[in-house]
């Protein structure tokens, strides 16, 4: 990678991106704080009917919402009389590619096939990869996947290694590329010498895909059960799963259902880090992108993010790899459902929260994902070993991100650990307003703080004065 033209390059990643994407962003910009969030959602251009049809056309959506009876059952055993919420699953392990992010995928190679497009790229060491790639095909549009496989000694990951397998067999092209900043240099130099359109998972179109998905579960669940859930729980990393659900589950009208976000705790290493990429058990779903992206969303491939989770979460919690693991053990034992551990971060923190719920609640478990060789348990937890990490049964609170994996003796011991929601929205609030360098917050500005944060006007307000390294006025 030839440093002039990584920054020459990285010199026009806004026109670049612009051009692959086919959105002028600043149309949206009110000024250098404020966006118009909705109207950029709106700009997609495609409504929630046309979206179910454009997913309908290649088998995405309408997945199983399944009644964990087993687990629930286990989960009652271990609760205080009265307590144990049923446990449902959204299994999204049946859309093509295996996972939710048919969803995401589905509506953006749609638009780039409406708009002649020849083809799409997305860089993603993930599901999404396979998502594009499937989806491609259906329309008859060429991919190519952007991914960061390698650490200096030219270790994988089962896990990628797996979904770049998956890629390919859905006869997308596949760069892998090491860690560090060559993904994103590569990934605006495909854009621009090919012409492909961005399938970014932050663009408008990937998140109103996902808002499907939070739709078919009110609806289900109202149509079998006669009731709405209590809660959802969704798996979190960039916020895309938990923004497009809920906004799903806000457009079906179940304005009580709680919206709670579930990530492994990978605190103390860096994604980015060459030491740290293969000390982790999981690809995605984890802090390492779900903190970052809920403090600063707009660290995206494209200039505004329409993936924001804190406007929708009302609570947040954190696992542990080993619990992780466990259950998704348990989920195949008992349930005779075998599915990805990344896909059951949002089971393990259901498995704690329905245990401080009542008997006649109901949580909804949001998604699963397809396993497969590099996925299952077994070789991830082996490459770990591989990799210095320290595998064994013991009490999960004690485990260590990077040096240890501890399963659970028992299933008592799994624990659904809250994360400071104010220290978050802080530090949201702290990034928004110095990086704007606006020294005077009025109403539009405030109001569109307290939308990003989901809080109304004066909590913002109390809080922005608590913070020390923001000098602003409130006018």
């Amino acid at each position: 990678m030839n440093a002039g033209d990584y920054n020459e390059v990285m010199a026009r990643k806004n026109e670049i991106m612009k051009d692959a994407v086919g959105l002028d962003y600043d149309q949206f910009r009110i000024n250098d704080l404020v966006f118009d969030y909705e109207g950029m959602m709106a700009k997609a251009g495609y409504g929630l009917d046309e979206i179910i049809d454009i997913q309908s056309d290649t088998g995405v959506g309408q997945t199983p919402l399944i009644e964990l009876k087993n687990i629930t059952k286990v989960v009652r055993k271990l609760s205080p009389a009265g307590k144990g919420a049923r446990i449902f699953l959204k299994d999204e392990a049946a859309n093509p590619s295996g996972s939710y992010k048919a969803r995401r995928a589905s509506v953006s190679v749609y638009h780039a096939e409406k708009h002649g497009y020849p083809g799409v790229v997305a860089a993603t060491s993930g599901n999404y990869g396979a998502a594009v790639a499937s989806q491609a095909v259906m329309r008859n549009l060429e991919s190519i996947i952007v991914q960061e496989v390698f650490d200096s000694e030219d270790k994988g990951q089962p896990e990628i290694l797996e979904k770049g397998r998956k890629c390919e067999a859905y006869g997308s092209e596949v760069l892998q590329l090491s860690v560090g900043p060559e993904l994103f240099y590569m990934f605006l130099k495909v854009l621009e010498e090919t012409g492909y359109f961005n399938a970014s998972l932050y663009t408008p179109f990937g998140i109103a895909g996902v808002e499907t998905l939070g739709y078919e579960i009110i609806n289900q669940l109202r149509d079998r059960e006669d009731l709405e859930p209590d809660a959802i729980i969704c798996t979190n990393a960039g916020g895309g799963n938990l923004t497009g659900t809920a906004r799903g589950v806000i457009k079906a009208g179940a304005k009580e259902t709680e919206i709670i976000g579930a990530s492994v705790d990978l605190s103390g290493l860096h994604m980015a880090s060459d030491k740290d990429f293969n000390r982790k058990s999981f690809t995605t779903g984890h802090t390492g992108f779900g903190i970052p992206f809920a403090t600063w969303p707009d660290r995206a491939d494209v200039p505004l993010n329409a993936a924001r989770a804190l406007r929708y979460m009302d609570r947040y919690v954190t696992v542990n790899q080993g619990e992780v693991f466990y259950m998704t053990e348990a989920l195949a034992a008992i349930e005779g459902m075998e599915r990805g551990p990344a896909g059951n971060t949002s089971l393990a923190a259901a498995f704690a929260i329905a245990r401080e719920m009542d008997e006649d609640q109901v949580v909804v478990v949001q998604e699963t994902e397809y396993t497969g060789a590099g996925k299952h348990p077994i070789p991830q937890l082996n490459f770990a070993r591989e990799n210095g990490v320290e595998v064994k049964r013991g009490n999960p609170d004690h485990e260590v991100p990077g040096q240890s994996i501890i399963i659970p003796e028992e299933p008592g011991m799994i624990k659904a650990r809250d994360l400071d929601l104010k220290k978050i929205r802080s530090s949201y609030l702290k990034k928004a307003i110095n990086k704007s360098g606006i020294k005077e917050l009025g109403a539009k500005e405030l109001e569109f703080l307290a939308a990003e944060v989901n809080l109304d006007r004066a909590r913002v307000e109390a809080i922005i004065s608590e913070i020390d390294e923001v000098e602003v006025d409130l006018i």
